[in-house]
Parts: structure tokens; sequence; C-alpha cells
């Protein structure tokens, strides 16, 4: 390894576009680290390269014990959005960038919900196995419904949200939009209702789609009070992050026709105990956390993951794209 080159540990989950722009700059070179790696072998990887200039994850943990190891550290990229695995206070307090990837998966993310929507309601799954188990005549029995004039509440209006909007008002619904972050005026503008009241937006709502992140405050956004308080023809769909909704609580409502079914990319646990009992039920879709991750958006994320680490060696960091923006002071 020339020691005049950058150094960027990459996960080997990243696509091979990012690769490609790697290639092109003679002044960086990429290491590729397994994807599952544990943490005790990743740190002594860190640590055999004498040096580690920029990191590319996927969902790989970063705390102290990590940047302990990567000597000369400038920039982390996660080739997603999300970061819950990374220690972000650790970062800050070494004015080290985290970055994530803006909008290049967005766009995946809102099909995901807008297909486990239409899944749902009309019911693909049911109707699949009808077929091939020779029960054709028993359609009747299993109705679909529409989307068509149906209330949509979406909570969250950022990069994904605003996207699942435009998809929903395409399909002539009805949009409400939650998101205390959001001006009423932005959200009207878009041509969607805000509301400030969550409860009674909820009790209004044909489906609802969480598209908010992971805070103290939306943990367990859905519990078993606020999903008692949504329709018994509702669908309920998190393509967000694990622990926003109760599984418990949305367990026993699936089960007791408190609600109509759910569409769930994201758990609790991942991967899920077998046992879970939410795998279970006929009512309930669910996809392995995958709903960002379509072979355009690997690609996409790629190539804005590695753009953002050579945007900090060149010295002019991509702003929008840092997460811990206060380190620039």
């Amino acid at each position: 390894m020339s020691t005049n080159k950058k150094r960027i540990m990459v996960s080997d989950s990243m696509s091979a576009a990012g690769w490609e722009i790697l290639a092109s700059r003679d002044d960086v070179e990429g290491v590729k680290f397994p994807y599952m790696i544990g943490r005790d072998e990743f740190q002594a990887l860190l640590r055999a390269q004498n040096g580690v200039h920029g990191m590319i994850l996927g969902m790989t943990r970063i705390a102290d014990a990590e940047l302990d190891a990567a000597q000369g550290l400038q920039v982390i990229a996660r080739t997603g959005v999300g970061y819950d695995a990374i220690d972000v206070p650790a970062l800050s307090k070494r004015r080290i960038p985290l970055m994530v990837v803006g909008t290049a998966n967005s766009p995946s993310v809102a099909e995901q919900a807008m297909f486990m929507m239409l899944q749902l309601v009309k019911r693909g799954a049911e109707l699949d196995a009808l077929c091939k188990g020779g029960n054709w005549a028993q359609r009747l029995t299993y109705l679909p419904g529409d989307l068509f004039e149906k209330t949509v509440l979406i909570i969250g209006f950022g990069r994904i949200g605003t996207r699942t909007a435009k998809r929903c008002q395409a399909m002539d619904m009805r949009v409400l939009v939650h998101d205390p972050y959001v001006p009423a005026a932005t959200i009207s503008a878009a041509g969607c209702e805000p509301v400030t009241d969550l409860d009674a937006a909820v009790a209004q709502a044909d489906f609802i789609t969480l598209h908010c992140p992971k805070t103290q405050e939306t943990t367990g956004l859905f519990d078993t009070a606020r999903i008692a308080r949504m329709k018994k023809t509702a669908f309920l769909v998190n393509t967000a992050r694990g622990g926003l909704v109760d599984e418990a609580a949305l367990h026993a409502a699936l089960t007791s026709g408190v609600i109509a079914g759910a569409g769930l990319d994201v758990l609790d646990r991942e991967p899920p105990d077998p046992a879970n009992p939410l795998l279970k039920l006929p009512n309930v879709i669910i996809s392995p956390h995958i709903a960002g991750v379509t072979k355009e958006a690997a690609a996409r994320m790629a190539v804005q993951a590695v753009r953002n680490v050579l945007s900090v060696f060149d010295g002019a960091p991509v702003r929008d794209n840092v997460v811990n923006p206060e380190i620039y002071g």
C-alpha cells in the first residue's frame, strides 16, 4: 500500500458503481472489509492499516474503540441515511464528519411504502395463494380494495415522506401530514393537509405510513393506545425504523381485529427471532429492511458515499449530507 494515498475502509456491501469512482482517483485506495465483520476483528483490521483516512460503511458499529484504532481518520460515510449504529457524539468530539447519502435511496423507500399499501389493500398475497391453490372459485370471498379517494396519514415529511406524498396524490388519495418540524405552509404548498393533533389524524386515516427517524420522541410512537385509535379497516406501514411501533401491541391489534393489516420493512430485532409472532400472521407483509436497497438505489448510494468522502479529502465537504455540521463551527 502506498503511504502517499488516502486509505479508505470500504464495506464489501458497496455497489461496484462506487468502486469505479475510487478507481478513477490515483490519490486514494480502498481496503475492502466484510459487511458482517465482528467488532474485535474490525478494530484489529483498523490497527493493522497503520492509518485510516476514511470509512464507507454499511451497518458496521462505530464508537470510541473503533475510532481509537483508526489513526488519522478524517470522515465516515454511510451507504444509507440511517446511523443508529454510529456514536455521533464520539465523532463530533474528534471533529470527524459523519455523512449520509441524502436523497439517493428516497425514491426507493417511497416506492416500497406504496407497494406495501397496494399489496395490503389489493390482498395480493391472499389472491396469489388462492389461485395457486386451485381455489379460483373463491375469489369473491377475498375482495380487494382501492387507494382511490382513501385518506393516508404520512408521519415525517422529509426526503422520503415528501416523495411518498406525491405518489399517494397520484393515486387520488387525500394526504394528511404530521411533522412538527416542518412548517404547515410547506406541507400545504405540497398539496397536503398539515395536522398537529396526531391522535385525531390517526382516527381519520385508512393508511398510516411512517417516515420519521427513531428518536426518544418517536420510539414507541404507535403503542397500544395509539393503535386503538385507528380504524378497524386501516393499515399501518413502517419503512422507517424498528422501534417506532410496539410489536406486541401491533400483534395484539392484528389478531383481535383492531386494525386490518400491516406492512413492515423494519423490526425491533433484525434479523428477527424465528419465533416472532408477527411472522405467522396472514394480514402482515414483511420485507428484510430492504426498502432503500434496490439495485438502482445501491448504485446511487455507493456513488454518493464515495463522493462524500472525496469531498472531505478535497476540502469541500457536501455540507447538506453531514449529520454533525456543528463540527465546522
